[in-house]
């Protein structure tokens, strides 16, 4: 009997074991869940805030692209602990922060600010401790869509039989892709006497012009001083289009740069534009002129000068950041005295820099670009070269 009665005894013992660890796992019933704590205040001392991302020489991005930002938070000069938060605006409703109040991790907080609107943008940085606060603000430049580089060839030459326009021609059919613009210049830039059309011209003009290549007429202007007057410079243009009537547009040289000349090539742009909205205008100031030109001309040639001066030339150095309000191939370049490939190559990778935004370009190993005799020597890496910057592979080997 006692042994018996003893036998249920295990299997309560096994009962209350299992409920205890059913109730120590939580059972069926689950946690509440927890709020995480809230970042701590910063700890007082002196505070360093600046932006380490982008950098300075890389201020200049494309509208729709994401630029990514970086904070260094400092206290007591050393590293912010993790979870410093950093509290960024911008300076536009075009230009979005994600996130705006980042947080450190390792002394550093990250954002990414996109732009849907070209211009300048700032962004403003603000870290507070319970003592102290500091701000640090970033200029950043956004421009319209890169473009692919295309060429500006002042085809000065004659076009007779074996002249330069053979190889233009050729050269142009072998980079189909490559987007080239030729500025004929049949008689110094002044047609108003001219009765009849260079016949070697038109025939070299029909060869060359296709789906990506133009021809412009040179036009002479003597930089709006009253030397040429409006009248003849119409005059000119009127002769072009009745001499040669597939010409695609014109090449304003000698173009003035300073307000004053201003409602001169006003007048100039709306009357090309009044024989045809889809005539190009390209002006040649040589330099940045009054920003008010902008609207003078689809393409302004901003630098015309030596490879050496081009390798230093830099809007902001010059307060024209005006410029990256405009298309990359708002602006052109010509630049003489390159005289090997490498100097022709690296001429055309600096234009293709945001910072430079030019996206029409030319570069001859000749003294000048003003009075171009033939094509330059690498005429055809040259070609190459614009074709592989713009499809992002090898450039040919000089």
């Amino acid at each position: 009997m006692r042994q018996s009665l003893s036998r249920p005894l295990p299997l309560a013992l096994s009962l209350l074991t299992l409920s205890a660890l059913l109730t120590g796992c939580g059972g069926a019933k689950e946690d509440t869940p927890t709020t995480p704590p809230a970042p701590p205040p910063v700890q007082p001392g002196p505070l360093g805030l600046s932006f380490t991302s982008p950098v300075a020489a890389n201020n200049v991005h494309d509208v729709g692209s994401a630029v990514s930002l970086q904070v260094s938070v400092t206290i007591n000069g050393n590293a912010a602990p993790n979870g410093t938060p950093v509290t960024l605006t911008s300076s536009t409703a075009t230009a979005s922060l994600a996130p705006t109040v980042p947080t450190t991790l390792g002394g550093a907080a990250t954002s990414v600010l996109n732009s849907t609107a070209a211009g300048p943008v700032v962004v403003n940085a603000t870290v507070t401790s319970t003592t102290h606060s500091a701000n640090e603000s970033l200029k950043l430049y956004i421009r319209p869509v890169h473009q692919p580089l295309e060429l500006l060839v002042p085809a000065y030459f004659s076009a007779a039989k074996d002249s330069p326009w053979t190889s233009l021609v050729s050269g142009a059919k072998s980079y189909p892709d490559v987007k080239i613009t030729a500025i004929m210049n049949p008689n110094g830039g002044v047609l108003t006497s001219t009765t009849t059309a260079n016949t070697d011209l038109a025939t070299a003009m029909a060869s060359f012009k296709g789906t990506n290549h133009k021809v412009v007429g040179y036009v002479s202007t003597l930089y709006g001083n009253g030397a040429r007057s409006e009248a003849d410079v119409k005059a000119t243009i009127d002769k072009y289009l009745e001499l040669y009537p597939t010409l695609d547009g014109f090449f304003i040289d000698e173009m003035a740069s300073g307000s004053n000349r201003l409602a001169h090539y006003q007048a100039i742009n709306s009357y090309i534009k009044s024989k045809n909205s889809a005539l190009v205008v390209i002006g040649n100031p040589g330099i940045y002129p009054d920003q008010t030109y902008a609207d003078v001309a689809d393409t302004l040639t901003t630098f015309e000068g030596t490879a050496a001066a081009f390798q230093v030339l830099d809007p902001q150095q010059s307060s024209n950041t005006w410029v990256y309000s405009q298309a990359n191939t708002a602006q052109a370049m010509l630049v003489h005295s390159a005289s090997t490939c490498t100097a022709m190559q690296d001429s055309l990778k600096y234009a293709n820099k945001a910072r430079t935004n030019t996206g029409l370009v030319f570069t001859t190993d000749e003294a000048t670009a003003r009075a171009v005799t033939r094509l330059p020597s690498y005429w055809i890496q040259m070609l190459g070269t614009v074709d592989a910057i713009n499809k992002g592979t090898t450039l040919p080997s000089c």
